[in-house]
């Protein structure tokens, strides 16, 4: 029952940020990781989602990466994945390639153990690009890994439901 009612918190989040796209005429595209695709998929949960949804990708390893952002090793000379000028890398570059207003992204450690990056479980970095860039931090201390996934993909549709 916990993972049904924040999958109703997804799409509660998904519907504000749906509505608001769609008053202002724009669009977004989303390269996840540690959610998994919950946040693409509760963006696509919602009625007229063709008006605003362009592109969904979940880059869970570096071939991911490569096949469907282009991103390449010169790309991440000086990034380490899990931080937040990476998610920036992935909202700008999926923003981009799809042609989207926005570009809306997710990285981090589901759990229940840390990532080779050294960050602990429950850690993760999401970003914004588009007119405005943002770019945010969540660390839970948390081992849960759909809990984390959950609250990670939370964290990110917050952004773009309240988009500047």
């Amino acid at each position: 029952m916990e993972t049904m009612a924040a999958w109703g918190d997804l799409l509660a989040l998904a519907e504000r940020a749906g509505a608001r796209l769609r008053a202002r005429g724009e669009t977004v595209a989303v390269a996840e990781s540690s959610a998994g695709g919950l946040i693409a998929a509760a963006l696509l949960a919602q009625a007229g989602a063709s008006a605003y949804f362009v592109a969904g990708a979940v880059v869970y390893t570096v071939q991911a990466r490569a096949a469907l952002l282009g991103i390449t090793p010169a790309d991440m000379e000086g990034l380490r994945p899990s931080t937040e000028p990476y998610a920036l890398l992935l909202a700008r570059r999926i923003r981009a390639n799809a042609g989207a207003t926005w570009g809306l992204s997710e990285t981090g450690a589901a759990g229940p153990t840390g990532n080779r990056y050294g960050d602990a479980a429950g850690h993760s970095c999401f970003a914004l690009a588009g007119p405005a860039e943002m770019s945010r931090t969540l660390e839970l201390g948390s081992a849960d890994r759909i809990a984390n996934m959950h609250a990670f993909a939370a964290a990110a549709l917050h952004l773009l439901a309240d988009l500047p």
